[in-house]
């Protein structure tokens, strides 16, 4: 991933935030694909500390996307199980020089992996997702949205740069250039035709980005907080925590997870086929930010562009496998009658 930090960028940072002094050098910890995540132990106690990827916080508009995402997880956190970062004079994001962090208290629960999630796990986000929907957050005043500015990727670049690179992904993204291209399509008109039903949402409650204290959660990683479509965000997330550790996607926690927020939610009503293509679109914009990184078109250094080539062949398989489930998904979201 991009490059480490120093320890004397670690020093720095807790002399800035009062945090006291190391006790000992920061440890790396399993995180996300995007950041580099540390265990830092000072005199005043023990953080998580997050340090956001310098190439992603170049864009023009993540410093104000990564400072309302933690309002919008100060605010959840009074209705729901969350953990926002903390704050140092006021302020959730914390700058040193050139480089963005996050810091929060550590806590000694772990996330789960697919094959350790049950039925009951399934259902008690299902419940807590439904939770979060309801959430008032117009004393944050934030604008809605009025329109999605998703546009068509162009594949047969990245297919060109590949085969030019020699990249190991080449003849896997060439195989599936026919379907990216109609897959793409259909995500488009799907989430263009979404302009209702807006919630203001975490954005991306996968397994990881949620900690389990026996059947208790608590959310954290809120960096996608925002606005999304409440039934386009419920699919996303039941596919997330039904999916087994070979990517197939489990009808006993997919309805669970459902179940879970139809009885906290009440009915909805969706037109499922639409909103089953929309969810294409996370898994082809991710699978373009992958290609970027392994092609070091956005991207620091070479685990990170390590990251992006893996992620490139895992998330080709990931978009095929969740578009033949299109169908009996829908079956069972028709069966359930949400």
């Amino acid at each position: 991933m991009h490059e480490k930090s120093s320890i004397s960028e670690f020093h720095k940072l807790c002399h800035a935030l009062k945090l006291g002094e190391l006790q000992s050098d920061p440890v790396p910890v399993t995180g996300g694909l995007l950041h580099k995540m540390y265990a830092v132990e000072t005199a005043t106690g023990k953080y998580a500390v997050k340090a956001l990827n310098p190439q992603i916080m170049t864009r023009p508009t993540a410093v104000n996307n990564y400072i309302l995402s933690e309002r919008i997880a100060n605010y959840a956190a009074k209705f729901i199980p969350a953990l926002p970062a903390k704050k140092f004079d006021g302020e959730s994001l914390q700058r040193l020089e050139d480089r963005y962090y996050l810091v929060c208290d550590w806590t000694s629960e772990n996330s789960l992996k697919h094959g350790e999630i049950d039925t009951t796990h399934c259902e008690k986000m299902g419940d807590i997702l439904a939770k979060l929907h309801r959430i008032d957050f117009s004393a944050l005043g934030i604008e809605t949205p009025r329109f999605s500015n998703s546009a068509l990727t162009d594949w047969s670049f990245y297919l060109e740069k590949g085969q030019e690179n020699h990249a190991e992904w080449t003849g896997q993204l060439l195989e599936s250039m026919e379907h990216l291209h109609r897959w793409n399509e259909a995500a488009i008109e799907s989430v263009n035709g979404l302009s209702s039903e807006w919630v203001i949402t975490h954005g991306d409650l996968d397994p990881k980005n949620v900690l389990w204290s026996g059947h208790e959660p608590i959310l954290i990683d809120w960096e996608s907080a925002g606005y999304k479509n409440s039934s386009l965000d419920l699919l996303e997330t039941a596919v997330y925590w039904s999916e087994s550790e070979k990517g197939e996607i489990q009808k006993e926690k997919f309805s669970a997870f459902i179940q879970g927020y139809k009885t906290a939610q009440g009915r909805i009503s969706s037109d499922w086929r639409l909103i089953l293509a929309g969810g294409l679109l996370s898994k082809l914009e991710w699978l373009e930010y992958s290609l970027k990184r392994s092609l070091w078109i956005e991207c620091t250094d070479e685990e990170e562009q390590k990251t992006g080539t893996e992620q490139v062949s895992i998330t080709l398989g990931a978009i095929k496998h969740y578009a033949e489930s299109i169908p009996k998904m829908e079956e069972w979201l028709e069966l359930q009658k949400i």
